[in-house]
This record gives structure tokens, C-alpha cells and sequence, in this order.
């Protein structure tokens, strides 16, 4: 390909970098998306997308093992592991070519390769170390992601000791498996393979799992884990991993003690670290701190006509975040005026079983914060809706500025919170009160109507509980 001169270029074409490079498109200017392996970048790929339809399948299996609680009975019931893992990268190559087809349909030119600052305004591609392309632009959006932390002495094998990208295609099930860090990644995991039927222990180095759940839901999560019969134990740390020919014993540290135990499988899941490598960062006004780019309210590096964002701008990792980020940058860089992200009222969600979502600050966040705060909690017990899916485990938890009735944060764990939680996070954004809240009309019968009840039960008016 001959040297191109662009508006933008955008390195990376994962959910902040395809994103940006349609939303630039849009706004009429001429685009190229520079990406070294797959579109849809890691979420797609090996994220977001295809771990759900494995906890799809593990939540079907999950019922078929339980249908007598419905009034059926079915015998000989089994699954295919590689089919369901055929499944889970169908699903992904199928959406995968749907982001081609969207950046193809906007007009943004791709490059297939690594991208690398080459001096201002400039950006060289290579692929398989051979020059592809010079490209020239005013403006450079880097969205390079982040990959999987490595513990050292649990340094990931593929086949005794997995990242998430092995844990994504088991060629069969482990019999038991240690799951390092109880993270939204770490427990999803941990869900998947408990409810496909290995015997699973989580180790956890801060004293509770999801950690950055609110503690009243991390509780609630921990007592439905071991109730599935998963093992956890927290406040612990992974001192020593021995492989042998086909399981591992790795030695865990908790309260002052050593504990050996033999799993057939481990998966880390200890957090990710930023693709900054290979960028061509050296030399530049680009500022890395602990492997990601340090960013200002517009996802403005230190260097002119650099923009990072996405995981390798730092947290939250989370893709919704990664995609609002590419729009707010691309539509700042076009000079639309738009508004800086509120972290808090990015929702965040775990797909485990039960499944676990949030938005805003946690109750003792918002105490910490100097918040006098009104809490009202409302069970999936109390809700007709989840009596009848026969799914009435988990709560919904909301936290109020008791002096000006602001809604400072929502919890909640149960059937389907993920699908709710934007609920509450529409409510933020639009800085609703709980006047506005009560006053909403919620349909009957739904899971949703928790959500309404946890709102009156703050200000002592829930009616069914």
C-alpha cells in the first residue's frame, strides 16, 4: 500500500478503536483503523462475547440438571465440550465479521498490522516485521488494549496453567481447577466450569471476592458460591506452583498457614497490564504509569495529536467504557464540546451465576465520601416475577444522599441484574432524585420491579416486604 495521508488513525480496532473509527467516519472524516489481529479486538474475540455463550451453555446445564423443580425429567443428560466450545467461537467469528462490515459500510480504510509512532503526526505499519504502510495524520487515537497480568512462578503454560484466552478452549473439562483472583474474570470463570460440573477453589489475595462490589453483595455472592459448591478463600496468596505430569500443587498462604492442594487445571485471572510495547512511545509527551497511558478528561495524551483510550488508558476495563471513550475523544477532536465521562455512572457487570451488577458508589464508599446516606434493599424473594422463573435468589440494593435524595449508587445481585442495571444507570446520568424514582411506573410482573422497591424501602415505603 502506497504512503496515505489521513484525518485520523486509530490503532487498534477493539470496542474503543472500531468504535472511534466509525463515529469519525460519521462525522466526515477520513479514517483508517490500523489492526495487528483480530476486529473486535480481545472482548470479541477472546472477552466479552464468547464467554458468555460459555456461561450460556453452563447456565443451561445448570437447568437441564435441575428440570425436576419444573415438572420434568430427563435422563442420560450430557454435553459435548467441544461443541460447546465450537459454539462460543462461532458466535465471536460471526460478530467479529460484522465489525468489518460495519467499518467497510462507514467508508474507514483498514490496515492489517502493527502500528508504531514514527515522528509527529505520523504512524508506520509493519506486518510480520515487513513495511506496510506509512500513514500521516493530524490526529492518532492509540487503542491497543491490555492483556492478562502473570504472577510470577504461575507464568501461564496453556496446558496446566491458563490465562483466559486457554480457559476459553478446553479440549475437556477439568476435574478440578484453581481459580487465582476472584475478579469480574476470575469468578466468571470460576461459574463457568462449577456449573459445568468441575470442582472448583478460588483464591482471593483481598479479604472478600469481587472486591469491587459493594460488601453486602460480595457477601451474598460468596454464600451463593459455596452453596454451588465452589471452595473459596480470601485474604490468601499463591506462594509456589509445582507442575507435574498432569495437575499442579500450588501452595496457598492464609492466616499465617501453607496449604498444598492438587488441581488438574489453574487459571489466572490476577488483572491485565497495558499494550504499551512496541508503540513508539519513547521520545514522545506520551506518560505511562504502571503500563498504561495517562490520559486528561478527553483522552488527551501529553503528546500533541496523540489521544489514548480504552484499557490502555487505564480503568475501569471495562469495553462500554473503551466504546464511550472513543466517541467522546473523536467527537472532542471534531469539536463538538462533549461532555467528560462521570466514572460513576459507568455500570459494571459479572456475568456469574447469580449474576452481579452495579453503577455509582458503593455504601461505604459513599459514607467515606462525607455522605449522610438513606440505604433501602429490596429480595428477589419478594418478587412474583422471580418466584415463577423459580430464579428469587439476590437482592437489589440502592444508596441515597439523604440530604438532597440523590441516587449515589445501585447493587444488585440476582436473574438477569445485568440486563436491569442500566436502569439505574440511565437515572445517574439524568441526576434523578428518588422523587422521580417513586413516581416511575414499573411493569408488573418483572424482575424490575425490585429495583422500585429498593428505592421505596430507603425511604421506608416499600410495599411487598
Amino acid at each position: 500500500m502506497p504512503d496515505q495521508t489521513f484525518d485520523l488513525i486509530v490503532v487498534g480496532g477493539g470496542p474503543g478503536g472500531y468504535v472511534a473509527a466509525i463515529r469519525a467516519a460519521q462525522l466526515g472524516l477520513k479514517t483508517v483503523c490500523v489492526e495487528r489481529q483480530h476486529l473486535g479486538g480481545i472482548c470479541l474475540n477472546w472477552g466479552c462475547i464468547p464467554t458468555k455463550a460459555l456461561l450460556r451453555a453452563a447456565e443451561i446445564n445448570h437447568l437441564l440438571h435441575h428440570l425436576g423443580e419444573y415438572g420434568f425429567a430427563a435422563d442420560n443428560i450430557r454435553y459435548d465440550i467441544a461443541a460447546v466450545v465450537k459454539r462460543s467461537r462461532s458466535v465471536a467469528k460471526q460478530l467479529s465479521s460484522g465489525v468489518a462490515h460495519l467499518l467497510k459500510k462507514n467508508k474507514v480504510t483498514v490496515i492489517d498490522g502493527h502500528g508504531r509512532l514514527a515522528g509527529r503526526n505520523t504512524l508506520s505499519v509493519e506486518k510480520d516485521s515487513k513495511p506496510v504502510a506509512t500513514l500521516t495524520a493530524p490526529h492518532i487515537i492509540l487503542a491497543t488494549g491490555a492483556r492478562a497480568r502473570e504472577l510470577p512462578g504461575l507464568e501461564a503454560d496453556g496446558k496446566l496453567i491458563w490465562t483466559y484466552k486457554a480457559a476459553m478452549i478446553p479440549t475437556a473439562l477439568p476435574k478440578s481447577l484453581l481459580v487465582v483472583g476472584s475478579g469480574a474474570i476470575g469468578i466468571e470463570f470460576a461459574s463457568f466450569y462449577r456449573n459445568m460440573g468441575a470442582e472448583v477453589t478460588v483464591v482471593e489475595v483481598l479479604d472478600r471476592v469481587l472486591p469491587v462490589e459493594d460488601e453486602e453483595i460480595s457477601a451474598l455472592a460468596r454464600k451463593s458460591f459455596e452453596k454451588q459448591g465452589m471452595k473459596i478463600i480470601t485474604s490468601a496468596t499463591v506462594k509456589g506452583a509445582k507442575k507435574n505430569a498432569d495437575n499442579v500443587t500450588v501452595t496457598i498462604e492464609a492466616g499465617g498457614k501453607s496449604t498444598d492442594i492438587t488441581v488438574e487445571r489453574v487459571i489466572s485471572a490476577v488483572g491485565i497490564v497495558g499494550n504499551v510495547q512496541k508503540l513508539g512511545l519513547e521520545g514522545t509527551g506520551v506518560k505511562v504509569d504502571r503500563t498504561h497511558v495517562v490520559i486528561d478528561a478527553f483522552c488527551r495524551t501529553g503528546e500533541p495529536g496523540v489521544y489514548a483510550i480504552g484499557d490502555l488508558a487505564g480503568p475501569p476495563w471495562l469495553a462500554h467504557k473503551a466504546s464511550h471513550e472513543g466517541v467522546l475523544c473523536v467527537e472532542a477532536i471534531a469539536g463538538l464540546h462533549p461532555h467528560p465521562i462521570d466514572w460513576t455512572n459507568i455500570p459494571g457487570c459479572t456475568y456469574c451465576r447469580p449474576q452481579v451488577a452495579s453503577v455509582g458508589l458503593t455504601e461505604a464508599r459513599a459514607r467515606a465520601a462525607g455522605h449522610e446516606v438513606r440505604v433501602g434493599k429490596f429480595p428477589l424473594i419478594g418478587n412474583g416475577k422471580a418466584i415463577a422463573l423459580g430464579e428469587s435468589e439476590g437482592m437489589v440494593k440502592t444508596v441515597f444522599d439523604a440530604k438532597t435524595g440523590a441516587l449515589l449508587g445501585a447493587h444488585m445481585i440476582g436473574a438477569e441484574v445485568t440486563e436491569m442495571i442500566q436502569g439505574y444507570a440511565i437515572a445517574r446520568t439524568l441526576e434523578t432524585t428518588e422523587a422521580e424514582l417513586i413516581h416511575t411506573v414499573f411493569p408488573h410482573p418483572t424482575i424490575s420491579e425490585t429495583m422500585h422497591e429498593a428505592v421505596l424501602d430507603a425511604f421506608g415505603r416499600a410495599i411487598h416486604f
